[in-house]
Order: C-alpha cells, then sequence, then structure tokens
C-alpha cells in the first residue's frame, strides 16, 4: 500500500514554474505532492474534512486507509517524506512524531496537529467502518451487498460528526 501511495504522490510529475527554480528542495517535494493525483484528491476531500480540523494531507492518509485502516501511519510518512515508516520502530516512529509535530497548514504557522485534531482522527477511525475486507464479509455473509454499504455510510456519517463534535469541543475548551 505504501508503493501505491507514493504512486500517487508522485505522479503526474508536477509543472514548477521556472523549472523550480528560487524554489527550495522542500517547497519542490510540497508542490510536487499537491500537484500530484493524491494531493489532488485530499485537496478535493478538504472541505469535507477541514471541519474535523483536518488539512488535504491528513485527508489524503483517510483516504487511502479506506482498503485498509492501519495504513493510515505509513501513509503520512510518505506524505511527510519519510518513506515506509514502522510506527514500533524508535527512530521511524520519532521521526514521525517530529514531522507531525512541526507541521503547519500550508501558508500559515498555524501547527496541523493539535490536541482537538488528534482526538477527531482517533474518534474517527474508532467509528468508521472502512475495512474494506470487514465490508467483503459482511456482503457475503448477507447475501447483499445493500448490508455492506448502508454500514459503510452510516458508519462513516456517525465516525464523521462524532469527530467533528469532538474537535469543536477540544477547540472550545481550549485543548
Amino acid at each position: 500500500m505504501s508503493i501505491v501511495v507514493w504512486a500517487l504522490g508522485s505522479y503526474p510529475a508536477p509543472v514548477l514554474p521556472d523549472g523550480g527554480a528560487g524554489l527550495t528542495e522542500a517547497e519542490v517535494r510540497g508542490e510536487s505532492l499537491r500537484q500530484s493525483a493524491l494531493g489532488r484528491a485530499g485537496r478535493w476531500v478538504e472541505p469535507v474534512v477541514r471541519p474535523l480540523g483536518w488539512d488535504w494531507r491528513i485527508g489524503c492518509a483517510a483516504i487511502a486507509s479506506f482498503p485498509a485502516r492501519e495504513v493510515v501511519l505509513g501513509t503520512l510518512a510518505v506524505i511527510y517524506n519519510l518513506g515506509d515508516v514502522d510506527p514500533g520502530d524508535d527512530e521511524g516512529g520519532s521521526a514521525l512524531v517530529r514531522r507531525l509535530r512541526a507541521a503547519t497548514w500550508d501558508g500559515t504557522d498555524r501547527p496541523v496537529f493539535t490536541l482537538p485534531v488528534a482526538l477527531s482522527i482517533m474518534v474517527f477511525f474508532a467509528l468508521c467502518a472502512q475495512c474494506a475486507s470487514t465490508l467483503v464479509v459482511i456482503g457475503r455473509e448477507t447475501g447483499s451487498w445493500l448490508w455492506p454499504v448502508a454500514v459503510f455510510v452510516t458508519m462513516t456519517a456517525l465516525a464523521w460528526f462524532a469527530a467533528c463534535a469532538i474537535y469543536r469541543l477540544g477547540t472550545a475548551l481550549g485543548w
């Protein structure tokens, strides 16, 4: 899955003004990701995830995690240019933590990851029934694709509303 996320985050090749002259390497990588298929998907979904306190990069990770939610950390590692990170590995996990703590919203110094954002992510992933294999089993066991679709839509909506409520409450309380 990390290879697929990397490919979606790398292609199509970016169109940079003046070939990227005058941009730092980090700015070139950031612009490349924004113009990639994954970045475009993240930008497209950003209005939906912004009420949860998420930016387009967290939206990208959520999209990539729908086939298997356990890839969300690996996806964030790829998006933040860390490659494949094992969260159990002290070195890789620490690098990801440092990068996420330093992440800011595009064009600002407002941090992306705050306590209300972290809580909204956890609530969303705790409630969202997005594991593709689980949905396939539900379909097979019930003999109908109506049930997995209903479970997916209902649980995704519940997860979104709960994550939004947690984010709003945490922000209002100044967390």
